[in-house]
């Protein structure tokens, strides 16, 4: 029953526990509800991308004010994927905790990884194709278009450290959200706890893997189509480059500096909890 003082979130403790106990199904799902369910999460995240480029396209905002405010609208996806239900491999970094108490092998562990990474991809740039034959990238006279090439171009230019560090420091964020959501008994305990850490590492120009693979390919469409502006060129090489050093970032980030780091302080040495 909640409490009437206080708060009626669930503990650090309890997350824990909460999160390896997930990340046990999620390792055992099997394989056709497991790709779907990641299709869906690669949908999803391309909805956040969408309502962040159509804000940063309008060039009416100031930086720090279209920044925030993309920030706020890309939070939609991870809210989806967490209250809707879906499989996203950014937040499933998070397996490592049920990995390293030895409750999923490491088989299991590559296996939802592998699986649900290409079912985000295939959802990002299946919504992406969607998106695109919709005439979504004609609005404000093109410019959304427009900042979908010029925001592709910028990550196709990252150097690999910066992408990685990038990628890093953006699954900290992404899984501490999906950490505070778990905490939350209510949809609006959750949208809270997503908010603020995902609309910071949208404000802060960091790398989202999945993300890009909705990104990327509107690009390349705008692209092909002429337009979008001649500032450069979105080439696969530069796409390849930056998924791959984003990927390895998003790993690090969210496996090590989140899931590990939270399995040693408690799942190693749990603290007390007058609640437990």
């Amino acid at each position: 029953m909640p409490e009437i003082l206080g708060s009626d979130a669930f503990s650090p403790n309890e997350i824990a526990r909460k999160v390896e106990s997930v990340g046990v199904t999620k390792a055992r799902l099997p394989l056709v509800p497991m790709l779907m369910l990641s299709v869906l999460a690669g949908a999803f995240i391309g909805i956040g991308a969408l309502y962040f480029v159509v804000i940063r396209s309008d060039a009416s905002l100031g930086f720090a004010a279209s920044s925030v405010l993309g920030g706020v609208g890309f939070s939609l996806g991870l809210l989806l994927v967490i209250v809707a239900g879906a499989e996203l491999f950014t937040g499933n970094n998070l397996l490592v905790m049920a990995w390293a108490d030895r409750r999923i092998t490491t088989s299991e562990l590559l296996r939802n990884w592998g699986v649900v990474l290409v079912g985000n991809c295939l959802g990002a740039v299946g919504f992406a194709l969607l998106v695109y034959l919709s005439g979504h990238t004609a609005l404000n006279d093109g410019a959304v278009g427009e900042k979908y090439v010029s925001i592709a171009l910028a990550k196709c230019q990252l150097p690999f450290w910066t992408a990685f560090t990038k990628g890093v420091l953006c699954n900290v964020l992404v899984c501490l959200a999906v950490w505070m959501a778990t905490a939350g008994r209510t949809v609006v305990d959750k949208a809270v706890a997503v908010v603020f850490p995902i609309s910071a590492f949208v404000a802060a120009g960091f790398e989202h893997s999945v993300a890009n693979l909705y990104l990327f390919p509107v690009a390349l469409l705008v692209q092909a189509s002429g337009a979008g502006g001649a500032t450069g060129t979105v080439t696969w090489t530069g796409i390849v480059g930056n998924l791959t050093a984003v990927i390895l970032g998003n790993v690090v980030g969210g496996g090590v500096l989140v899931g590990l780091v939270y399995h040693f302080v408690y799942q190693r040495f749990p603290l007390f909890d007058p609640r437990d």
